[in-house]
């Protein structure tokens, strides 16, 4: 959708997401310009700062000239009100934001759109697998490295809980045991004289022993 403008203005708009499956991909740029331009430059630009200049089409009322960049197979159609880029031959490495920049060339004043929000092309990757008698099998790319990290961090915690289950264990086993221990280390077998033999004279406890041998 692309509102109404005032004179000597350019809006462009792009789908924000494109997949690619095959290798090919169209983009298409409409654009709106009301004002009164008689020679127009369409060129594809890939990245966050649009540095790389993809691939090019100018036109007047007589001919169109497109250029190709050596990066990318490129070709570029125009229609009315719209730009058709399409692209072929991609790769993984291509995976970029591309935007599209319209310009009115002359008569004058020169007019340019202003920055859209760019189009994401996603290049899938696709491994080939060779059997014995010369066929093939192309497998996809595996999950995206986001999934990639949620599995390792997932990975992480689990182990981080283990460790902690097992040191809490061994805490409480040892603690069990010196328990144990103490228990079972000796019981205080000193004989206690009743009340009524303080009277006789009797000391009111009894010597030390040493009881090492009835340690268990």
């Amino acid at each position: 959708f692309l509102p109404s403008l005032t004179e000597n203005k350019i809006l462009v708009a792009q789908r924000p997401l494109l997949t690619v499956d095959n290798k090919t991909a169209t983009l298409i740029c409409n654009y709106t310009y009301n004002g009164i331009g008689k020679e127009f430059r369409a060129s594809l630009h890939k990245g966050a700062n649009s540095a790389v200049e993809v691939c090019f089409i100018s036109w007047n009322t007589s001919k169109i000239i497109s250029n190709l960049n050596k990066e990318s197979n490129c070709q570029v159609i125009h229609d009315k009100n719209k730009v058709i880029f399409n692209l072929w031959n991609m790769s993984a490495s291509q995976t970029d934001i591309y935007f599209c920049k319209i310009e009115a060339m002359y008569p004058p004043p020169y007019v340019c759109n202003e920055k859209s929000n760019g189009t994401v092309i996603h290049v899938k990757v696709f491994f080939v697998l060779f059997l014995k008698e010369e066929t093939h099998i192309e497998i996809q790319e595996p999950q995206a490295a986001v999934s990639l990290w949620i599995m390792v961090a997932m990975t992480g915690i689990l182990a981080l809980y283990s460790v902690l289950i097992t040191a809490v264990f061994v805490n409480y086993w040892q603690k069990s045991k010196k328990n144990m221990y103490h228990q079972n280390d000796y019981m205080n077998m000193t004989p206690r004289h009743p009340p009524y033999q303080k009277k006789k004279g009797y000391p009111s406890y009894a010597p030390t022993r040493d009881y090492t041998a009835y340690r268990s």
